[in-house]
């Protein structure tokens, strides 16, 4: 980006040569928080060259900051679309592997990238709360049916907390039922 472009604000349509179309949904001192339409809510530098503005928006010489409208938007945008948030890997995992091996030993076990891995779970996960959302705003299922559904999600949910170990944050953690469960 050129250097007269680096107060861009929110609204900006932009283009990042490796994460694709975006839009600035926050301003930071130093950075641009763009949700991407194919890779989520990002934290991009504002001096990066791979960015390039499509439409700006809000122009403006001063450094905004994230007021409670921007942080309710972020929520929002999370909450409802199917753009999906960085969750980061933990330290100890990143660039490790995982390997299926079967009981035979003769035969060659399969070896799959942790992060590959970790990014099938992440997108699980994700796509689980899109569904949680679209059966809690549905207008044909009654609340009895609502509840019904979501008691499956929470056990699914409770059967992938095993894979809690992976994520860097435990915000990110997988949670099921609180009391009882399986």
């Amino acid at each position: 980006m050129e250097e007269n472009q680096l107060n861009l604000g929110v609204g900006t349509r932009l283009q990042h040569t490796q994460f694709g179309p975006g839009v600035i949904v926050g301003v930071k001192y130093a950075a641009y928080i763009i949700s991407f339409i194919h890779h989520g809510i990002k934290e991009i530098d504002k001096t990066d060259d791979k960015l390039e503005e499509i439409i700006a928006e809000n122009v403006t010489a001063e450094v905004e900051t994230v007021s409670a409208v921007e942080r309710s938007l972020l929520k929002i945008l999370r909450q409802w679309s199917d753009v999906n948030e960085l969750v980061p890997l933990g330290d100890k995992w990143i660039g490790g592997t995982m390997l299926l091996q079967t009981a035979d030993k003769s035969l060659k076990p399969k070896e799959i990238p942790i992060d590959d891995f970790f990014h099938k779970i992440v997108m699980l996960r994700d796509r689980l709360r899109v569904l949680e959302q679209n059966i809690n705003s549905n207008k044909k299922l009654s609340d009895e049916e609502k509840v019904n559904i979501q008691q499956y999600i929470t056990r699914c949910y409770g059967s992938l907390t095993t894979f809690n170990v992976l994520f860097k944050n435990k915000e990110h953690w997988f949670v099921g039922e609180k009391s009882g469960g399986e």
